[in-house]
């Protein structure tokens, strides 16, 4: 529920922290935006004003503090098509499009989904993403490409990231990183990439245009598909990142507010020429790592960006890649899970292959959507299967032996069928059976009809059959699915 006062702690509750960690945030998405941008295939001012524009707007609108949210990689490589195709016009009508798919997803509270995300998914979803922030790195340090310098200056700023926490932690140690390789690489005009190097930045402000693209049924066809699997990768990794950042700071979030936030900030970059975005993990570790708590964070990243770019983009384009290359490598190792290495020994079996499905389709495929998408099945499988294992039928003849009476124990669904209809002896030659489901729960439209099975076939070869024991939810369920009741059913069983 929304609160006054919780609203202005979130924003000035933390205000140095902030201010400091969201300089650094600023300095690290200038690289990251110019490349995504690239990936995209628009200009790099494309990209620049998509993460000013995001990171300031959801900085007030959006449901968790102190995440980082601007143009991703993630969202980046699903455009390259449609710009290619039809231009960076059809790109900043599939902007606006994208937020207001995620607005309508917030609205209609789709941010519970995240509750069927398992540990496991959400363990290898960080890894592959650690993985990949160092792979993207891996350019920078190409041997032929970059001078022996480099791999000089990337240590040396690794050895002040780690070692300069233990003089002061007043100021972030990835700021610190920044200024001294800078002003080393200045002073000696050491010969080593930098970030005026990665493509021209942006001179002027952004202004509001509205996307030069025809208002038909012919444009919709051609940017929704675009805009839907923006809006769920973009919402997928935000909520991700969320639950990783909520987990970070031992704090609770509002993830349906989160939908929201990110397709009002969505929405309105493709008004100012900025393609869409989605929550940065290695953005917001930076930013929780360096201090970064409240909503001015991502604030501060957002407008000193723009400043540092417009303004004093002769300056920053000077800052030597390896310092930003070494924040990067810190960034990685930090969000990489250690200790799920070790839990491989000591997790179940299942688990421990649902984390490294994950991890693999989400480094193989360079799509965090398909990685847990593939996670989560597997998830789903796999306790189906322990749930199926749970299952029993047992069954004890009266003294005559004409009444049998058989008791299902268990979750009847899908996954047990086959053992539920396995357990009965249909040959037996019985004048009534009683099946007793006072321990078990029927789920499924599979279970109603193994049921319908089971008692059409006793009845068939002439004994009476009696269910009891339902409870009253698999009694709906039954009572509303179920035909061994019905007129005709016997010979509906025939047909079969």
């Amino acid at each position: 529920m929304f609160s006054i006062d919780r609203y202005r702690t979130e924003w000035f509750g933390n205000m140095r922290g902030d201010v400091l960690s969201g300089l650094v945030v600023a300095l690290a998405l200038i690289p990251e935006a110019i490349a995504f941008s690239i990936i995209a295939g628009v200009d790099p001012k494309v990209g620049l004003y998509a993460s000013f524009s995001i990171a300031v707007l959801i900085a007030f609108v959006g449901g968790r503090p102190g995440m980082i949210s601007a143009a991703t990689a993630a969202t980046a490589v699903l455009m390259v098509t449609l710009v290619r195709d039809h231009g960076l016009e059809y790109l900043l009508a599939a902007t606006v499009l994208t937020g207001v798919i995620q607005i309508a997803m917030g609205l209609l509270r789709l941010g519970f989904v995240m509750r069927y995300v398992s540990k496991s998914v959400m363990t290898g979803f960080v890894n592959a993403l650690a993985i990949l922030i160092f792979m993207a790195q891996l350019p920078e340090l190409d041997p032929r490409v970059v001078t022996p310098l480099t791999f000089v200056l990337v240590a040396a700023g690794l050895a002040i990231i780690y070692l300069f926490p233990r003089v002061t932690k007043a100021v972030p140690s990835p700021l610190v990183t920044i200024i001294i390789l800078t002003a080393l690489s200045l002073f000696f005009d050491w010969d080593v990439r930098t970030v005026g190097d990665m493509g021209a930045l942006p001179d002027t402000l952004p202004v509001f245009l509205i996307p030069d693209v025809p208002l038909t049924l012919e444009t919709l066809t051609i940017i929704l598909p675009y805009s839907l699997a923006i809006a769920v990768v973009g919402l997928l990794e935000s909520l991700m990142t969320q639950s990783l950042v909520d987990d970070l700071t031992d704090t609770k979030s509002d993830r349906n507010q989160e939908c929201i936030g990110q397709g009002i900030a969505n929405a309105a970059t493709g008004f100012i020429g900025g393609m869409a975005g989605c929550a940065m993990i290695g953005q917001s570790m930076i930013n929780v790592k360096s201090g970064g708590r409240g909503r001015l964070s991502a604030f501060v990243a957002g407008a000193v960006l723009l400043v540092l770019v417009v303004f004093l983009g002769d300056w920053v384009g000077k800052i030597p890649m390896p310092a930003l290359v070494a924040i990067m490598i810190m960034v990685s190792i930090g969000t990489f899970s250690w200790s799920s290495i070790a839990n491989l020994m000591t997790h179940p079996r299942s688990s421990s292959v649902v984390m490294l499905a994950t991890v693999v389709t989400v480094v193989w495929t360079h799509n965090l959507a398909i990685g847990v998408l593939v996670g989560v099945l597997l998830s789903g499988i796999f306790f189906a299967g322990k749930i199926a294992q749970l299952f029993k039928v047992t069954s004890t003849a009266s003294t005559d032996g004409r009444v049998r009476t058989y008791v299902v124990e268990g979750q009847l669904f899908y996954g047990s069928v086959e053992d539920f209809m396995a357990a009965f002896d249909f040959k037996e030659a019985l004048e009534r059976v009683v099946i007793d489901v006072s321990r078990a729960h029927i789920w499924d439209i599979s279970s109603v009809q193994a049921l319908d099975m089971a008692v059409l076939k006793f009845r068939r070869d002439g004994a009476e059959v009696e269910i009891v024991g339902m409870n009253e939810a698999s009694e709906t369920i039954v009572d509303r699915l179920a035909i061994h009741d019905k007129p005709g059913a016997i010979d509906k069983l025939a047909a079969h």
